[in-house]
């Protein structure tokens, strides 16, 4: 769809992420402020209640039991027909049992491994083509967040096509692989990357 005939909104969110989206229309753009009332993944489910059954895909940084309960039952309850999960590297080592779990329920390839801070959703169906994206993570986080939710933006295509050129590493694969097929290195010299080839440091 042509960006100038997009309709664009901006809301001042005090409520809940439904309250937030109002009615979802072809050409839909919203930028919404919020204060951490709800997540991206109460976003999503949204989103959901409005398009029906989609095929769903999400970029974050980690994730957790609670996220994996969610998905699983959408899967349940038919409100999703696959789901991706494009997610760092770094989270095997903090969240291996979840992220097996997240494999175990939706397929071998719902995982793609990479090198990554990136906060976006993509949520596809027949009539809609859903892209989210903003500060939140996952979870509930009483802070200043900001998101955008599209519908047919010009990002939901290069997303989409981003997630089809990942490779699919094993579970085990060296943190160099992920590395590769985030083609960090393309992008960066090698002397810019220096101070950050040491593995990042989870909080406890």
């Amino acid at each position: 769809m042509n960006s100038t005939k997009r309709e664009k909104n901006a809301a001042e969110c005090f409520r809940t992420a439904s309250d937030a989206l109002g009615t979802i229309r072809p050409g839909f753009s919203l930028f919404g402020l919020t204060r951490g009332q709800f997540s991206m993944i109460d976003l999503i489910l949204a989103c959901l209640d409005q398009t029906g059954p989609a095929r769903v895909s999400l970029w974050t940084w980690c994730i957790a039991r609670y996220e994996i309960e969610c998905f699983e039952r959408l899967l349940m309850d038919r409100r999703i027909t696959s789901a991706l999960l494009v997610i760092d590297s770094q989270a095997r080592t903090h969240n291996r049992e979840i992220l097996k779990k997240w494999q175990a329920v939706h397929g071998p390839d719902s995982i793609k491994w990479v090198v990554n801070h990136a906060k976006v959703a993509r949520i596809e169906t027949a009539d809609w083509k859903l892209l989210l994206r903003g500060s939140m993570n996952l979870n509930f986080n009483p802070r200043f967040e900001q998101f955008d939710v599209d519908e047919g933006h010009p990002g939901f295509e290069l997303i989409r096509r981003t997630e089809a050129e990942l490779p699919l590493l094993h579970f085990d694969h060296p943190n160099g692989e992920a590395r590769r097929a985030s083609k960090i290195d393309a992008a960066w010299g090698l002397d810019a990357l220096q101070p950050f080839q040491k593995l990042k440091t989870w909080a406890k």
